[in-house]
């Protein structure tokens, strides 16, 4: 037989040989075609197309703006009537090449007006038993009467202006048209009834203490800039009290008066701490400065407790200057002891604090501050340098919150001063967690209002790396356990939620306001999937870059999903676009098992399934080259003395090796003598790497990762034929949990046998 003819018929066979395969998984009846619903077409319908402000690589674009807020405020704080009084000029300035007729300033506080909406939305049951005190508030109180109250907003020269209160939103109507690179400045006078956070769950508020004392944590207490931007004109979406918050940057001065015996911190730089300290607390502070391994206390608790005794009737004037952050927050109580130590970020040194009552020791004492200062160290690692001066941990019971420099944390010790390791542990995550926000969203200013899981989720993710970081750096904290027993963001940990009805999941790309499992959807599940991207798909190395980059990208600047989804890509080199679609646009789930496992032996004789296919292709052995054959054990042409053969004992091969390979080149020849057939199976609808586990009779085992994009084909089922040199007696897929596998019962060959009750309960009791 010449070549070319040689060339041909094998050719041929190959076809022959392909199409065959195909007959035996393909369904070979017709269909019409279909839209492309493959998993992993790019992302070009979901998104929006890049322009001159937000660029295809996800980096700002060339004509990229922000608009900017700047607030002058005198505030005072009447602790005997809990009420809070304010007056604030704001001058706003539009970056924007658009011309504005009127703007939009957010009124938080209004959700807990006596006429707000925010309870109608909710539905509600007859419960056959309540409480007295809530039947009371329900059904026979008039309610509590949160809500601004509106007393004057003028312009520059002190004219009123119109406006137009709806809901959490007021228009303020300016006189003429803000151009391009204008500024108008005017002036709004409002007060309202500070809420008790403890008795409504307010993310502000009070805490009221056994002796007639309050711990007060105040957030969204002055009207607020809504965001205008190249997105979406202005957000000015309703507050319906869970979704977050849209701010502008700027500039605040911020005055505010207490009662002279209360301690105070808040967002920005103390500009006259030699007026409101005394000289001890003036020494500690100098000493606070250069320490870096313990706490240093500005206000001790004998000091706390004795400023407890007396209220004071004079007032004191705290005065803060803080450049370049969304939104300002602050607390203030007699009763709170003050502690703080220097970190190292970078070049930058910030000062870690925290404010806490007596009721918060030992715990606050002993950790906190560190735990601040620690999360700093590991954020900072992550992302970029504290670019603040300062990260307060406030003590506030059931509270977890967060605000530029400063959040409000929950963990509180038994009367007794004992806690539980749950106490510990949930008093370290929420500290983690809340200054943690720092980064995300109070420097890489999401949109939380339309978009929670990119300040939650993204926060949450870096949460758990955080978390590990401190039981390394601490591990005296989290003895006897040895690894930090992080909660979210563990694949295995959101297997629960994503295997649940679907009739009540939402995509993580809905309205928070909007998904039954607020926590899973916006917490959970996008940390999960950012450390799965992390440990399992892309690798720390090349993700971390990645995010690094999102967050240097868009840090002081305001991203949208998109600019993170295609941030991610473009730094990494890694399509994540199959990714991004299910996990985040989808409520589909993992499920990816082993269907079937087929055992092969090599011989040179002609199997009958090749000797069908020949014969219904009209060609005669002798046309063919030598080939070699795979028998599957048990099957009609398998023959018990196979077990017992080599590849040496294949002639068609060994002739082959031997015309084919110099003698040094056969020395460096594998010689397998195992071959199988293993069927992956994908019954959910995420594709993931398939990470297998191939365990061999004497004991070693091997692991091989197959990439997500084996499933780009067949979105059902994929073979791989392995070939071994050790008889491979078990595989497990996935063997760490690594990818959210819902279920993992199809996850081994071979498989697990089911006990029955009375052996699982014999098991279980160890018998």
């Amino acid at each position: 037989m010449n070549t070319k003819t040689y060339l041909f018929i094998l050719s041929i066979f190959l076809i022959f040989t392909t199409a065959f395969s195909q007959d035996k998984t393909e369904n070979s009846k017709k269909e019409s075609g279909h839209y492309n619903n493959n998993r992993f077409k790019q992302l070009y319908e979901e998104f929006s197309t890049p322009n001159v402000y937000r660029s295809a690589s996800g980096a700002p674009g060339p004509n990229y703006y922000q608009q900017q807020a700047d607030y002058k405020m005198d505030i005072e704080l009447d602790d005997a009537n809990k009420k809070l009084f304010g007056f604030e000029t704001i001058t706003y300035t539009n970056h924007s090449p658009d011309k504005l007729e009127y703007l939009w300033v957010q009124l938080d506080q209004n959700v807990r007006a006596r006429d707000s909406k925010t309870p109608l939305i909710e539905g509600s049951d007859a419960n056959p038993a309540e409480m007295a005190g809530s039947f009371v508030n329900k059904y026979m109180g008039k309610g509590f009467d949160g809500g601004f109250k509106i007393e004057a907003v003028k312009d520059e020269k002190g004219n009123p202006l119109p406006y137009t209160i709806n809901r959490t939103m007021m228009r303020v109507d300016m006189p003429k048209i803000l151009n391009p690179g204008e500024k108008f400045t005017f002036s709004i006078k409002w007060w309202y009834n500070i809420n008790n956070h403890v008795t409504d769950r307010a993310r502000s508020g009070y805490e009221e203490f056994e002796d007639g004392n309050r711990a007060y944590v105040i957030a969204q207490f002055y009207p607020r800039m809504a965001v205008y931007n190249d997105v979406e004109g202005w957000q000015n979406s309703q507050f319906w009290g869970r979704d977050e918050f849209a701010l502008p940057f700027g500039n605040f001065e911020v005055n505010i008066t207490v009662p002279a015996d209360h301690i105070l911190d808040g967002t920005g730089k103390l500009q006259n701490r030699k007026e409101v300290f005394s000289k001890e607390m003036l020494k500690r502070y100098q000493k606070a400065q250069n320490e870096y391994k313990e706490p240093v206390l500005i206000v001790t608790q004998e000091e706390a407790e004795a400023a407890s005794k007396g209220f004071a009737t004079k007032k004191k004037t705290w005065r803060f200057k803080a450049t370049n952050v969304r939104d300002y927050a602050f607390a203030s109580s007699r009763r709170f002891i003050w502690d703080m130590m220097a970190v190292k970020t970078g070049k930058k040194k910030t000062m870690a604090v925290s404010l806490y009552p007596p009721e918060g020791n030992p715990l606050w004492g002993d950790w906190s501050t560190k735990v601040v200062a620690s999360t700093l160290e590991s954020y900072s690692r992550m992302t970029f340098d504290y670019p603040y001066p300062k990260a307060i941990s406030v003590h506030a019971k059931n509270q977890g919150m967060e605000y530029p420099m400063i959040c409000w944390n929950y963990g509180r010790p038994d009367k007794d001063g004992t806690y539980s390791e749950r106490t510990k542990y949930g008093m370290f995550g929420v500290i983690i967690h809340e200054i943690g926000h720092n980064y995300f969203p109070m420097i890489v200013n999401s949109d939380e209002r339309q978009w929670t899981w990119m300040d939650e989720g993204i926060n949450t993710f870096v949460q758990y790396v955080a978390e590990q970081d401190f039981g390394e750096r601490y591990p005296e904290a989290i003895a006897p356990n040895k690894k930090f027993p992080s909660r979210r963001a563990i694949p295995k940990n959101i297997v629960s939620y994503m295997a649940g009805n679907q009739d009540r999941l939402a995509p993580i790309m809905s309205k928070g306001l909007n998904v039954y499992n607020f926590g899973a959807n916006g917490y959970s599940k996008p940390a999960t999937g950012l450390n799965i991207l992390r440990n399992t798909i892309m690798g720390k190395q090349l993700f971390d870059y990645a995010f690094k980059t999102y967050a240097h990208r868009w840090m002081f600047k305001h991203p949208t999903p998109e600019d993170f989804f295609r941030t991610m890509e473009d730094a990494s080199a890694v399509d994540l676009d199959w990714f991004w679609r299910e996990w985040f646009y989808t409520t589909d789930y993992v499920d990816i098992g082993i269907k079937e496992v087929k055992k092969y032996y090599v011989t040179s004789k002609m199997n009958s399934e090749v000797r069908q296919m020949m014969k219904m292709r009209g060609i005669k052995e002798s046309d063919l080259p030598p080939l070699v054959y795979l028998v599957e054990e048990g099957s009609e042409d398998f023959d018990e003395s196979m077990k017992n053969e080599t590849l040496d004992d294949v002639s068609t091969l060994t002739e082959y090796i031997m015309d084919n390979f110099t003698p040094e080149e056969r020395k460096g020849l594998t010689k397998p003598n195992y071959f199988y057939e293993i069927t992956f199976e994908k019954p959910g609808g995420i594709p993931m790497p398939i990470i297998v586990e191939y365990t061999y009779k004497d004991g070693s085992s091997k692991r091989v990762k197959y990439p997500p994009q084996i499933w780009r084909k067949n979105d059902a089922e994929v073979g791989k034929v392995v070939a071994s040199e050790k008889e491979i007696v078990k595989i497990k897929v996935d063997p760490d949990e690594e990818t959210a596998d819902i279920d993992v019962s199809n996850n081994s060959w071979p498989k697990r046998k089911k006990l029955g009750d009375f052996k699982k309960f014999k098991k279980k009791m160890g018998n």
